[in-house]
């Protein structure tokens, strides 16, 4: 009897014990993540007790709020200019959040632990508990600047400017769009009702275009292909901007029985190559874009050099977010060759975000160092009191600051030289920009045309702003693109007193 007390009073120590244990984990370790989950009742309710804090831009201008509804006594969140900022800000409504409102959400909420020692002092002093304020990067008028210039183009589009010498994000937007505020409303009955209506859209107003939705790059990948053929690529010391490179008009591929054409099947020719069997150096054939030319690079690199350039320039990463999370760009490995011939023209299955087209401007701009892109700037406690500071981070070297600068020079005959394939577009007078275009052929949209792709950066002598653009059907590279870009440019250097 004795015996059987005593494994009775063992069990029930130390179940008791456990228990213990238990209770000190959840109040000491997990509260956290328990105060995360969607399900705790407490937490959904009193996050509308008190003040989220506030989403603004670099120059200060407030994109995201939180305002008292008299009616209903609870904090609700406003957006002052919603669909120009809702690929950023996102959404936080009763049941989910998006865009930045999700990334920082600790921080907004004033949940995350830096901020329990101003809540304790909130707490003694009677002050009401606030969310910390988040600052971004995104420079105000280049972001309306996009904005406007995507809604007046009327098509599937995304965008993203980037300082290349630290990656911040200056721009970004997507077109269609939506109103973050009809998801904020505090009407249970009201959140579905809107939800479902943008889910219903056949444009999509809640995909980021700029951020996840991928196309193919065109002939904006053929600064990938040059990076690689004068990075070692095809002699010990590569090749030159001024190397005579074999321009047929028409190139055989392996194993292909179509052969790749230029653009109308014209000849790549500066005046020395009128029949298409010569050659002409490789910076003219990068202002016009001939495909022939880049294709027998492709031919001559193959597809481990590509993809190794490829992703140097950031492509076929799924781990980047800014902090917004990333769709992967992709360039895969391309072992048969008339592939990667196609693959070095930007077709095949090479794809990329905006922010990809963005990414490759901004690396060689800054002299061959590409930045890691980030739009989150600083956190700010309630009192005033900074919380984080992002550091510009080194994300990888693409190519020398030798290459970078024959590259320059390429991109600016784009725009510069009477024969660019962007001249009409983006010679601006007092800007010099430094650009590719291209136009991708997809084959899937409704226009019938191919998407419009454009990547630059300017001033070209003293690099500010680097930008990508995609326009899903707008057709040549230069005609849709081109124009959102040079707005966005434009806007920023004014803004910035450059």
């Amino acid at each position: 009897m004795n015996r059987a007390l005593r494994r009775v009073s063992l069990a029930c120590l130390v179940m008791f014990v456990l228990l213990l244990v238990n209770v000190n984990w959840l109040q000491g370790f997990d509260a956290a993540s328990l105060a995360s989950e969607p399900g705790n009742g407490r937490t959904f309710s009193e996050q509308f007790q008190f003040q989220r804090g506030s989403i603004v831009t670099a120059d200060q201008k407030v994109i995201a709020e939180s305002r008292l509804n008299k009616n209903l006594g609870e904090y609700q969140r406003h957006y002052p200019v919603g669909p120009v900022y809702a690929p950023i800000t996102g959404y936080d409504s009763l049941f989910s959040a998006t865009g930045i409102e999700q990334a920082e959400n600790k921080q907004l909420s004033g949940s995350d632990p830096a901020l329990a020692v101003h809540n304790l002092i909130d707490l003694v002093t009677g002050k009401p508990k606030k969310g910390a304020t988040v600052q971004l990067t995104i420079n105000s008028a280049a972001q309306e600047a996009a904005f406007s210039a995507l809604q007046a183009q009327g098509r599937q589009a995304g965008v993203v400017a980037l300082n290349p010498q630290t990656g911040a994000v200056l721009a970004l937007a997507s077109y269609p769009t939506f109103d973050p505020n009809q998801l904020a409303t505090l009407n249970g009955s009201k959140l579905v009702r809107n939800d479902k209506r943008l889910l219903r859209d056949p444009n999509q107003p809640l995909l980021n275009r700029a951020l996840n939705d991928t196309f193919p790059p065109g002939s904006t990948f053929k600064i990938v292909t040059s990076s690689a053929a004068m990075t070692d690529g095809l002699s010990r010391r590569g090749i030159t901007q001024d190397t005579p490179v074999y321009a047929p008009t028409k190139l055989k591929l392996p194993g292909v029985t179509e052969p790749l054409i230029n653009f109308d099947g014209e000849a790549c020719d500066n005046g020395s190559n009128p029949t298409g069997t010569g050659k002409v150096p490789l910076i003219f054939a990068f202002t016009v874009s001939c495909n022939t030319v880049f294709g027998n690079l492709g031919l001559q690199l193959g597809g481990a050099k590509l993809k190794q350039q490829a992703t140097l320039y950031g492509m076929n990463n799924p781990r980047l977010a800014i902090p917004l999370p990333v769709t992967q760009s992709n360039f895969p490995l391309y072992e048969d060759r008339a592939q990667a011939a196609g693959a070095a023209i930007g077709q095949e299955s090479d794809t990329v975000t905006p922010l990809q087209e963005a990414m490759l401007s901004a690396a060689v701009a800054n002299k061959g160092t590409l930045m890691k892109p980030y739009m989150v700037d600083k956190v700010t406690a309630p009192d005033l009191t900074p919380l984080s500071t992002t550091q510009p981070t080194v994300l990888s070297h693409p190519v020398s600051p030798t290459v970078a600068g024959e590259l320059t020079q390429m991109m600016i005959t784009v725009t510069q030289s009477p024969q660019g394939t962007a001249h009409a577009t983006a010679d601006v007078p007092g800007i010099v920009i430094a650009a590719k275009t291209g136009t991708a052929q997809t084959g899937i949209n409704n226009s019938g045309l191919d998407d419009a792709v454009f990547t630059c950066f300017a001033p070209a002598a003293n690099p500010q702003i680097a930008v990508g653009v995609v326009v899903r059907g707008g057709g040549l590279g230069a005609d849709a693109s081109a124009p959102i870009a040079v707005k966005i440019i434009q806007a920023y250097l004014a803004a910035v007193g450059k």
